[in-house]
């Protein structure tokens, strides 16, 4: 068999060269040969409204009012939230805001303090 990497959007053995990129017959996704080498050593970076890469533990502060879906209560500009977890999904970021609870949030919405 030939040594062309697994499609990373849906896994397919069958994909095949074509020029300079990689091409997966089963879902048409393409990429270049530099980037098949790149994302199995890479992970994903998540980072704040201002482009600062954000890790677990860290304290940010919310730049925008955010209103909770469900409720009447509204998570403030300025509020610190200390000892975050980021998690993969839509909303990046799990954590837990005094007088609120436990929330997930975007990283689009906060910075690094």
């Amino acid at each position: 068999m030939s040594d062309l990497p697994k499609c990373p959007k849906c896994a397919s053995e069958y994909t095949y060269e074509d020029g300079s990129l990689y091409v997966c017959p089963e879902c048409a996704h393409e990429w270049s040969k530099d980037a098949a080498t790149d994302d199995s050593e890479s992970e994903k970076v998540i980072k704040d409204a201002n482009g600062n890469p954000l890790q677990d533990g860290d304290t940010i502060t919310v730049i925008k009012d955010l209103k909770v879906k469900g409720t009447s209560l509204v998570v403030k500009v300025g509020t610190k939230v200390r000892n975050i977890r980021l998690v993969d999904g839509d909303h990046d970021i799990d954590c837990k805001i005094d007088g609120i609870g436990a929330m997930k949030l975007k990283s689009g919405f906060v910075k690094k303090v």
